[in-house]
Order: C-alpha cells, then sequence, then structure tokens
C-alpha cells in the first residue's frame, strides 16, 4: 500500500511539470488545442513503443472500446476542453482552484461506486485540501461569469472521473494498455480542433511533455490505482500545484508568497493524514 501512495506522489510531481513546459510552448506560439494534441501523440508513440519492445504485447485491443471511447471524450479531450476554456474566461489561478475540486467529487464517487469508506480523516485532509488549493492559487479572480464557474466545476468533476474510470479500466486491463487506449480515443476527438504545424523548436518540449507528465506520469497513477482508493489517490495528488509553484519560482523566478506556502503546506499534511489513516486501518 505504502509503494502506491508514493506513486501517486511520482505521478502528480511530474503532472507538477507540465505548466513549465506549457511556459516554454506558449513561446512559440503554439496554441492550446495544439499543444495537447502533440502532446497526445508523441505519448502515444512512446507508450506504443514501450509496450510492444519492454512489455512484447500489442498496444491496441479490440476489447470495450465503447469504454475507451468514452474514458478519452471525457478524461482527454473533455477536461483539456474545459480547462483551457475556463483559463480563457477567466483566470489561470481561478482555473487552477477549481480544477482542485476534484477531490471533493473524488470522495463522493468513490462513496458510491466502490463503496469506499468515508472516514473523519478523509474530511479533515478534504477540507485542508480546499483552504490550501485557496491559498496556493494565489491572487485568484473571484469576479468571474458563470459560464466560467460551470466549466471550472465541470473541468474537477472530469478531472475526478477519470480517476474512477482508471480504476476500472486497471481491473481487466494493464494500465500501459488502458492509457494507450484512452489517448489514442482521446486524439481522435482532439484531431478536428488541432493545427498540424508547430515551430521546429518547440519539438523538444513537446516531447518532454509528452514523456514526463503524460506517459511517466500517468503510467504511474494508474499503476497506483490498483493499490489505492479513488479518493485516496486524488486528495495525495493535489501536491501537483505545490511542485508547480516551487518549480516556477526556481526556473521562471515567479513570486513564492507566504500565503502560498503555507497553503502547500496544508496540502502536503492532507497526504499525510491520509497516508496515516489508512495505516492505522491496516494495522487495526
Amino acid at each position: 500500500m505504502r509503494r502506491g501512495y508514493f506513486l501517486v506522489f511520482l505521478a502528480a510531481s511530474l503532472w507538477g511539470t507540465l505548466g513549465i513546459f506549457a511556459t516554454y510552448i506558449y513561446r512559440f506560439g503554439v496554441d492550446s488545442f495544439t499543444m495537447v494534441f502533440w502532446r497526445v501523440l508523441f505519448a502515444l508513440i512512446i507508450l506504443g513503443t514501450y509496450i510492444s519492445l519492454s512489455l512484447r504485447e500489442s498496444p491496441f485491443t479490440r476489447e470495450r472500446l465503447w469504454f475507451y471511447a468514452l474514458y478519452g471524450l471525457i478524461g482527454v479531450f473533455a477536461f483539456y476542453t474545459l480547462y483551457f476554456y475556463t483559463v480563457k474566461v477567466s483566470s489561470v489561478g481561478f482555473a487552477v482552484l477549481l480544477v482542485y475540486t476534484a477531490p471533493a467529487f473524488s470522495v463522493i464517487l468513490g462513496r458510491l461506486i466502490f463503496h469506499e469508506p468515508l472516514s473523519k480523516e478523509k474530511l479533515v485532509a478534504l477540507f485542508l485540501v480546499l483552504i490550501g488549493v485557496i491559498l496556493v492559487a494565489g491572487n485568484v479572480d473571484f469576479g468571474v461569469s458563470t459560464v466560467a464557474f460551470l466549466t471550472g466545476i465541470g473541468t474537477g468533476f472530469t478531472y475526478a472521473l477519470y480517476s474512477v474510470l482508471a480504476k476500472f479500466g486497471v481491473r481487466k486491463e494493464r494500465p500501459e494498455r488502458v492509457l494507450f487506449m484512452t489517448l489514442l480515443f482521446g486524439l481522435i476527438f482532439l484531431t478536428p480542433f488541432s493545427k498540424f504545424s508547430v515551430p521546429f523548436g518547440a519539438i523538444p518540449y513537446l516531447l518532454g511533455l509528452a514523456f514526463f507528465p503524460t506517459f511517466l506520469g500517468y503510467v504511474l497513477y494508474n499503476h497506483a490505482l490498483k493499490e489505492v482508493e479513488v479518493s485516496r489517490a486524488s486528495i495525495v495528488a493535489t501536491v501537483e500545484p505545490v511542485v508547480a509553484i516551487v518549480m516556477a519560482f526556481f526556473l521562471f523566478g515567479e513570486k513564492l508568497t507566504f500565503i502560498q506556502l503555507v497553503g502547500g503546506t496544508l496540502i502536503i499534511c492532507a497526504s499525510i493524514i491520509v497516508h496515516m489513516g489508512k495505516r492505522g486501518e491496516t494495522q487495526t
């Protein structure tokens, strides 16, 4: 079980590099949909090669295609469409804040679908996460439209649904193949909205974006869901914005305020509470 939490932490840390790669890629004038398209395409190539050479299997499967189509539609296309639209009509801080309503949805969905216990320690951790994310988000503009609020909440909900669908997927299939088929259908849905030409200088950053936060991050997370409850994994994964702001501080000199440090501390404390709570249940 401890291994599962460690994998979630590693995955979330890798997801924290997403904004770093995106910052470099945006400097080349690449739009959001095109960036996500190439991110998914390169990740598919890397993942397909890994499955074929290391696991000696075909990355494709004809089973449960409806499931992977639904997974790709929600976990790849809908999530990123809602996220980038929320950024467009509000602000990055507001979008990030509502993405991390996902743990609340995950606790509810985990209870309804997987009958995961709604323990006191989960509720305390969830409260710390929500307060911590508000502080980490920094100068968030709350004077936004109803549409921005609804699309932001939709982002958090689809993010939570990703974990739920992954939990179903890894029950009967390798996590690597589940991810491959999900990304494949996500790519199909993204294609009509993407431009296919990108500057040559952006390619190394797109490859890094595809390998670290996409291929490696999601493979680790899907493996973790074999051992960790959806609700607990979602709470631990909120270390992602903490990693992001710390890396932005060192790489780009972005301001790191005392309030953000307090928020990051609350998020990390929530992760520790979730882990220690599970250890206590196991010992009991």
